[in-house]
């Protein structure tokens, strides 16, 4: 037996590439980050493998913890070069966001992230017809939290004191992005949801719309519902993620299979420096994320 498919424990096994499972499933949803693109660059295999499922008949809604609206992901992703055609479509953390920013009209909000995460409110004011309100964290009735202002040079504890101050005004954070960190080339970059973890130990309540939590997973079966003109049963429905807190636990918690993809976001604590795949880094992921892939790919391959 190929080490490519040799089993990484007897009920995970590796698996060389998505056409060995294909034929199980009638839909794909898909992760983003580490898994298609780098944040650099897009993944030419990856998208082969997704657009060849595509060809046999499946649909694939891609899912990502993005604190941006669905139309700004795509943007930013045919951009990177990612083709078109390998997805049906798409749905962000961010577009959750964006709709309770719409649905609390008449709020004013206070923004924790960078100005680059701005079109999340531009997308606001063009559904509500006006900006919606923008307040400092004094007089702010909540709060939307995209990530760090410099991700590049700070830390979560560099936020305390405004975390803090938040807290003590009992403000609820809604939350854009509930990934800690993500991969950038070959950095690891902390994201919204360290800051939205570190708030919740400071007392403040918090509001996660991505991964792993069931909105953006109910989000994504509504796509489905849509393409397919009915619901899929969830037996026939893959999950595909290189996160083992948001991909693996998200799809455990809604009930899907999951194909997890090891050379990814947690390749430190899977791979011995020779390549293996370690056994007791791989038990010790799937018990911190309470869920168990139905297999296992170093990379998405057809």
């Amino acid at each position: 037996m190929s080490a490519a498919s040799a089993p990484a424990s007897p009920d995970i096994p590796v698996i060389a590439g998505l056409s060995e499972i294909a034929s199980r499933y009638d839909a794909i949803l898909c992760d983003v980050w580490g898994v298609l693109i780098d944040g650099r660059r897009h993944f030419p295999e990856a998208a082969a493998a997704l657009r060849q499922f595509r060809a046999t008949g499946g649909r694939v809604v891609l899912i990502t913890n993005a604190s941006r609206p669905d139309a700004e992901v795509r943007e930013q992703l045919l951009a990177l070069g990612l083709p078109a055609d390998c997805f049906d479509d798409l749905v962000s953390a961010g577009e959750l966001t964006l709709r309770e920013i719409v649905a609390r009209a008449g709020q004013a909000c206070h923004h924790l992230g960078p100005p680059r995460d701005h079109g999340l409110f531009d997308a606001a004011a063009q559904r509500l017809g006006a900006p919606p309100l923008r307040a400092p964290v004094e007089t702010a009735d909540y709060v939307v939290c995209t990530g760090l202002l410099d991700e590049q040079n700070e830390t979560p504890q560099d936020y305390d004191g405004r975390l803090s101050a938040m807290a003590a005004r009992g403000l609820e954070m809604l939350c854009a992005n509930p990934d800690i960190v993500v991969g950038h080339g070959d950095a690891l970059l902390y994201c919204a949801g360290a800051l939205a973890e570190r708030y919740a130990h400071l007392g403040g309540r918090v509001l996660m719309y991505g991964k792993p939590h069931p909105p953006i997973y109910a989000a994504a079966r509504e796509r489905l519902t849509k393409l397919m003109g009915a619901a899929p049963p969830d037996s026939r429905i893959l999950a595909i993620g290189d996160g083992a807190k948001t991909d693996l636990a998200g799809a455990g918690r809604a009930g899907l299979d999951c194909l997890f993809i090891i050379e990814g976001l947690h390749a430190g604590d899977l791979l011995t420096p020779d390549g293996a795949i370690d056994a007791a880094g791989l038990a010790h992921l799937v018990k911190d994320a309470g869920a168990r892939p139905v297999a296992l790919a170093r990379r998405l391959f057809w």
